[in-house]
């Protein structure tokens, strides 16, 4: 018997051994694989919630639009109005919805991370918190993302959250808006704004919470690889990615963009390395294109345990936006 099971554990062992090798030269041929493993747009958690209803999680003064940024693509959106607006907003159409981005409250564009939708948890937490603190919130599905249709690519993305931009300040009159971009999204953010920094369109500030540095350094540090130490693992991992077009340069973009920075990252952030935020911020500070402006790195203790996404716990989140955004003007240093 005891023959019998040593010889099925070397089987199992031998097959998972297969697997393990198999799997890098399956990425090398597809480098689709290593796409959808970077966007993870199919994981739709939480499953059963209806994005047209955002009311169902607990967003009352929120309104659900469609948007189309280029023919064959339509994005989900969601706009929560500032807590102030709530009973006004009580029963309200899309139309009055647009005209409250008139008001005179900030707005913030929320670029989300990839996999889940515009109603996973911690997002829909974080639009609380942001309309507790009187901003409009605007935010949406990339294509391929929740219920947004279209093939998701960084170009595609980009170009989606750009089409937003322009479709907030088309409402927004002399608000300032804000772009906020959180882990996958701050790739978005700072591709958005490198383009409307060059194009002489800039947001009134960037906030990057867990942001990496350039996608391989993130693929080559997510403590989930366990392909990290396999022989050629750039040649079979990291080059499929940029092969797909998939390059998300923070570091670049950092060196064009002109206006406010603000990066939160938690130091137990155990997907995208704390380290790699802090190196992000280093490259800014010392950028020429931010010279005139304020570049600020918060870190958040291991200790208070927000990890990845659990940031907008911070009862000093407030504090710290309000001290921020209150000097985000542009403020030349003569």
């Amino acid at each position: 018997r005891r023959s019998g099971l040593w010889f099925r554990l070397r089987k199992l062992i031998i097959w998972l051994l297969g697997v393990y090798i198999a799997v890098p030269f399956l990425v090398k041929l597809c480098p689709a694989i290593q796409a959808k493993l970077v966007f993870l747009n199919f994981v739709r958690v939480p499953y059963f919630i209806d994005l047209k209803r955002p009311q169902d999680q607990g967003l009352n003064h929120t309104c659900n639009y469609y948007l189309q940024p280029e023919e064959d693509v339509t994005i989900g959106v969601w706009h929560t109005v500032p807590a102030a607006l709530w009973k006004n907003a009580r029963g309200k159409d899309q139309l009055w919805f647009e005209d409250a981005l008139g008001s005179s409250y900030p707005v913030i564009l929320y670029l989300h991370g990839n996999a889940g939708t515009r109603g996973g948890d911690h997002r829909v937490e974080l639009y609380k918190v942001l309309s507790s603190l009187g901003y409009h919130v605007v935010t949406f599905d990339y294509r391929g993302w929740g219920d947004s249709v279209g093939s998701p690519s960084e170009r595609g993305m980009t170009y989606d959250a750009l089409h937003v931009f322009d479709w907030i300040k088309a409402r927004s009159g002399d608000n300032p808006v804000y772009i906020w971009g959180h882990s996958l999204g701050t790739g978005v953010a700072t591709n958005l704004v490198r383009r409307l920094c060059e194009r002489e369109t800039p947001p009134d500030a960037l906030i990057l919470e867990s942001p990496f540095t350039n996608i391989r350094e993130e693929a080559r540090s997510h403590p989930f690889s366990i392909y990290r130490y396999f022989p050629g693992f750039d040649w079979f991992f990291l080059d499929p990615i940029t092969t797909s077009g998939i390059k998300f340069a923070n570091d670049e973009n950092v060196k064009y963009i002109s206006c406010s920075l603000l990066i939160l990252h938690a130091e137990d952030d155990p997907v995208v390395p704390f380290h790699l935020g802090k190196k992000l911020y280093n490259i800014a500070v010392t950028s020429r294109s931010f010279r005139d402006y304020k570049v600020q790195f918060v870190p958040f203790h291991t200790d208070l345990g927000y990890r990845h996404k659990y940031i907008y716990r911070s009862p000093e989140l407030p504090r710290i936006l309000r001290e921020f955004l209150g000097k985000s003007e542009h403020e030349h240093q003569h």
